[in-house]
């Protein structure tokens, strides 16, 4: 039996390569950035990089960086090193959060320019930003083989999972935001009709691709990348898909919603433009709505409808347990199905019916 001769290859790249090489450019950024605050050789830039990197989707990623600066921020203000942090420490910082205030744009200022000046961080925010940290030191000590999570122990704010903050909008109030999107742009009208009539989230209608339409037993599809980093092929409604095609006027391939240049559009347009829009349209709280409300909306509308059923709709938003749809529906919480309405009208009722009596 003859030996197998291991062949050289001239055309292997026998370089070294480091394993930031294969980083997202978010994660690089955000290494060189904590590398302009700690010495030469320091740990923290490669393993913050590291943990960013194996975030599976660009907005995961965004809003990690975002949760972990306020951590890396404040130990470092404190003189601690994120990686030498104890539980006291990740403790203290907790209890920051309650009161400090948060980050918001400069209006007039230059673009990215914030000032501190935001109220502070709800339950919720400050639930998700000690899970981010808590997320870090979990895989430093993985990585590291050593050290321990300060946030393991740290208490976080119990939240009602019956509830949402986002305020909800009416059918009624839907639709003129849609005119106002068809009045504005075939792209604008495009890419609103997408999000809400697909229970879009903004991240996955910005990634697809034109390459991502089909069509599926005569159903006219969308290939999604969900939250998650998952693929799911999502009904394209007759009317979305007229407005689509509208707005793309020919074009099979690039991104679905680009800008002129070709790019993808930027998560920070679409914010301006449906707030914008809502303003335009007269949404009551157009000042605080945003591109995920419009999801919202289509999960409690369809919700209303009597003849959908709860797993239909889960379906639909493509969430994995029914919680997270009924998290969604706000028509159980509207004021005008209070029970209180009907108690305080029968008690008036008998209140007046005893005023009778004693007349």
């Amino acid at each position: 039996m003859s030996e197998i001769a291991i062949r050289p290859d001239a055309a292997l790249d026998t370089a070294v390569r480091s394993a930031a090489d294969d980083w997202p450019r978010e994660a690089l950024d955000f290494a060189s950035e904590l590398a302009a605050h700690y010495p030469q050789g320091d740990p923290l830039p490669a393993l913050a990089g590291a943990w960013i990197a194996r975030q599976k989707t660009p907005n995961t990623r965004s809003t990690y960086i975002r949760q972990f600066r306020v951590w890396e921020q404040y130990a470092r203000s404190r003189g601690a090193h994120p990686l030498e942090a104890d539980f006291p420490l990740a403790e203290a910082f907790s209890r920051y959060l309650e009161a400090a205030p948060t980050m918001k744009s400069v209006k007039g200022g230059k673009r990215g320019q914030k000032e501190p000046v935001g109220p502070p961080h709800s339950d919720r925010a400050r639930a998700t930003l000690l899970s981010a940290c808590s997320s870090f030191h979990a895989y430093a000590v993985r990585a590291r083989r050593k050290g321990s999570d300060p946030f393991e122990l740290v208490h976080r704010p119990d939240l009602e999972q019956a509830d949402s903050t986002t305020r909800g909008s009416t059918e009624e109030e839907s639709a003129l935001l849609l005119a106002a999107a068809r009045a504005d742009s075939s792209r604008a009208y495009a890419l609103l009709l997408a999000m809400y009539s697909m229970a879009l989230r903004l991240d996955s209608a910005l990634s697809a691709r034109v390459e991502d339409l089909g069509c599926d037993e005569g159903h006219r599809t969308l290939n999604v990348r969900l939250k998650g980093g998952r693929r799911k092929r999502k009904a394209v409604p007759p009317a979305t898909g007229h407005a689509i095609d509208l707005y793309l006027d020919g074009r099979t391939e690039g991104p679905l919603f680009q800008t002129s240049t070709g790019r993808p559009l930027d998560p920070k347009y679409a914010w301006t433009l449906v707030r914008r829009l809502a303003d335009k349209a007269g949404i009551k709280n157009a000042a605080t709505f945003h591109p995920h409300a419009l999801k919202h909306d289509a999960v409690t509308h369809a919700l209303a409808a009597p003849d959908v059923k709860l797993h239909q709709v889960q379906d639909f938003a493509d969430h994995r347990d029914p919680r997270t749809t009924r998290l969604y529906d706000q028509k159980k919480g509207r004021l005008d199905s209070s029970p209180g309405y009907g108690i305080a009208a029968r008690l008036a009722e008998r209140l007046g019916d005893m005023d009778g009596d004693r007349g």
